[in-house]
C-alpha cells in the first residue's frame, strides 16, 4: 500500500470515528473531525502531511511515484 493511499485511509477512518463518537458518546468529539478537514485542507494548499512524511521517515513506506520508478527500472541482465 502506498503512502497516499495510507493517508487517504487514516484520514477517512478518523473522521468516521469522530462523528461516531460525536453523535452517540459528546458532540465535542467532532472538533477531531474539523480537525482532520483543516489538515486536508491545508496539506492540499501547502503539499505537506505530517503523516506522510512520518510513514517515509519511519516505516520507509513508498509513494505511488517511486513504486512505479522502481517497477519500470531497467534492471541489467543477470549474470551466472
Amino acid at each position: 500500500m502506498t503512502r497516499e493511499r495510507i493517508v487517504r485511509l487514516v484520514a477517512g477512518a478518523m473522521v468516521l470515528v469522530s462523528l461516531a463518537l460525536g453523535v452517540w458518546v459528546n458532540s465535542w468529539w467532532l472538533l477531531l473531525t474539523a480537525f482532520v478537514g483543516a489538515n486536508l485542507f491545508q496539506s492540499a494548499l501547502t503539499k505537506w502531511c505530517l503523516l506522510d512524511d512520518i510513514l517515509r521517515m519511519f516505516f520507509g513506506v513508498k509513494s505511488e511515484a517511486e513504486r512505479v520508478r522502481q517497477d519500470t527500472e531497467i534492471k541489467p541482465p543477470q549474470t551466472r
